[in-house]
């Protein structure tokens, strides 16, 4: 049986979400109450309890592409658990295969070592728990700071919006170049016909080093998808003044981008599927450890 997908994960997924979902039924009913003591209607409360819960649906459907992109390498059931408590894609998917590139390895395949699933999960939660530490320490300071700065004139508010995206684009680039220019680096002991490590002369384990990529056709073919939908969404948007589809054009994108890939799968060759730019393999050059 797959460990990723073991009675065991599924268990602690279980555990999880049923925390999740009693931790929000505690503070609905509380809400609701604290509500009425103050005179709120009933009608009121129900029209903000319906809004809220259609406002929830935009970024749930990006939840759910994040676990679907992760589960390739991860099984459904870890990017389940994380994602039902805290994280994003950006997030997720950078702190996985930040945990990978020390062994040269890549989110575009299964993970399938024990130790290296063991060393994501560590990565994915122990980096989302400073925030939560830090916080409520140092929200309520900064926000004063930033907020008596950024709003002191128009021309400071535009310059706090000008890094605010700005920070936002870095972390966008950053996925992107990935996916134009990535290639992993992997080195092996060399072994002999009985699968033992050889060792020189000097005593040293003789390796090699592969070079292998991910970038390729497909990645850029699913990006620039995944920009125009963006893109014909958001025109879509403002022509007809959709302000309640705004917060699902990302969503929409990322689904019709994946959706892209499954048709370029089935349509293109076979060798512009699987092209990739460093499919080098195994150097001559050998490494010594």
């Amino acid at each position: 049986m797959d460990f990723k997908e073991s009675p065991f994960m599924y268990a602690i997924a279980l555990g999880i979400v049923a925390f999740v979902i009693a931790q929000s039924v505690f503070f609905l009913v509380k809400s609701l109450k604290k509500g009425k003591e103050l005179g709120i209607s009933k009608e009121t409360l129900k029209t903000t309890m319906i809004s809220s819960a259609v406002f929830t649906v935009a970024p749930a459907i990006s939840i759910l592409a994040t676990v679907l992109v992760l589960a390739n390498a991860l099984g459904i059931v870890l990017p389940w658990i994380r994602l039902s408590v805290i994280g994003n894609l950006a997030y997720e998917t950078t702190a996985a295969q930040t945990a990978l590139d020390f062994w040269g390895a890549s989110l575009n395949k299964s993970v399938s070592d024990p130790q290296q699933f063991a060393t994501i999960s560590w990565a994915m939660t122990l980096g989302s728990i400073a925030p939560l530490l830090l916080l409520p320490f140092l929200c309520k300071k900064l926000q004063k700071k930033i907020g008596a700065t950024v709003n002191k004139s128009e021309k400071s508010k535009k310059f706090g919006d000008a890094i605010s995206a700005a920070a936002f684009i870095g972390i966008v680039m950053a996925f992107v170049s990935r996916e134009i220019y990535s290639y992993t680096v992997q080195k092996s002991n060399v072994v002999d016909a009985n699968g033992n490590s050889i060792i020189n002369e000097a005593g040293e384990i003789l390796k090699v080093k592969t070079i292998t990529g991910s970038a390729g056709i497909m990645s850029i073919l699913v990006l620039v998808c995944a920009v125009v939908f963006m893109l014909i969404l958001e025109i879509i948007c403002k022509k007809f003044k959709l302000t309640k589809l705004e917060p699902f054009t990302m969503p929409i994108a990322m689904f019709a981008a994946m959706g892209m890939a499954v048709l370029f799968t089935n349509v293109l060759p076979e060798e512009i599927v699987s092209r990739t730019w460093f499919e080098i393999g195994s150097e001559l050059g050998q490494i010594y450890e």
